[in-house]
């Protein structure tokens, strides 16, 4: 990393922060600072949150975002409940005024967004659009966070159900985890193997397994994106996590199989340097098998 691409990143977020006004304790003129009113514009958006869902989109600790619930509802702005499913998770909406707010909120926030668009001519707007999307990318890229999780906790059971669901509808003939060589809890868990789980947002968006088969060769299992998360580098982080901890269990090979169908996934092994070899396994929904050595 060099030390000029760090500087240009503080000098591109001095940059933004003073041109959309992050620093004005009065954000669009609205009488409260930026962090109550981007809490407001979430809660809006979701229509309703729950607040630990809401910590971890915004990537804020639990004292902080208390302390702003607490100024949104002393407003009249929000009202604070206990989730319908669970009373012991809280939950938050926008009252009447909340909801005017919000709208207010989202009146100003285009105008503010035309202001720094109108002086450019056609093509400097074109251009600065464009690149704002791909900053966003990259950032919401650089965002992604891959730990290894137990195969029994809510989220990789989460990633593990969409996964089996999306195979099944893919699949010719459906998928059948029983059916398929085994990754059972027992073998996604150190020292067997590992798990992991990315997380976007704070929310889980996929996975990877990595199975310790002996011969210092490893197999990875249990790959898969969430659809809306797909092309943002999720998968791509998981596979090189994998790959770091083969390494560190002095794994020098890795293996993997996939179907036909998973077009994007066979791309993904062959740019990142897999070779296709001779079936090495019996497993019955493979067509093509991979392996990298480390």
């Amino acid at each position: 990393m060099e030390h000029e691409q760090v500087r240009q990143v503080r000098r591109f977020n001095r940059l933004v922060t003073q041109r959309v006004g992050a620093l004005a304790d009065s954000y669009l003129s609205r009488g409260r600072p930026l962090g109550e009113a981007r809490l407001l514009f979430e809660i809006g958006v979701a229509d309703g949150i729950d607040v630990r869902a809401l910590r971890a989109r915004l990537g804020l600790d639990s004292g902080y975002i208390s302390r702003l619930l607490g100024t949104l509802e002393a407003q009249r702005l929000i009202r604070l409940g206990k989730q319908a499913r669970d009373g012991r998770v809280r939950h938050v909406s926008l009252t009447a005024k909340g909801r005017s707010e919000y709208a207010t909120y989202n009146e100003l926030s285009d105008e503010l967004a035309r202001s720094i668009l109108s002086p450019l001519e056609a093509e400097q707007r074109d251009r600065l659009v464009a690149a704002m999307a791909e900053i966003e990318q990259l950032i919401r890229m650089s965002a992604i966070q891959v730990c290894v999780e137990a195969p029994q906790s809510a989220d990789a059971r989460y990633c593990l159900g969409e996964y089996f669901q999306e195979l099944s509808r893919r699949f010719d003939g459906g998928f059948n985890p029983t059916k398929s060589n085994s990754a059972r809890d027992e073998e996604m868990t150190p020292p067997a193997g590992y798990f992991f789980v990315a997380r976007l947002d704070g929310s889980p968006v996929g996975c990877g397994a990595l199975k310790i088969t002996g011969g210092r060769i490893g197999e990875i299992k249990r790959m898969w994106t969430a659809p809306y998360a797909r092309g943002q580098g999720v998968a791509r982080a998981v596979i090189r996590k994998l790959e770091a901890t083969a390494q560190a269990a002095s794994i020098k090979v890795v293996r993997l199989e996939t179907n036909r169908t998973l077009k994007e996934a066979q791309a993904l092994y062959l740019k990142e340097g897999y070779r296709k070899v001779s079936p090495f396994n019996n497993e019955p929904y493979a067509h093509y098998w991979f392996e990298k050595r480390l």
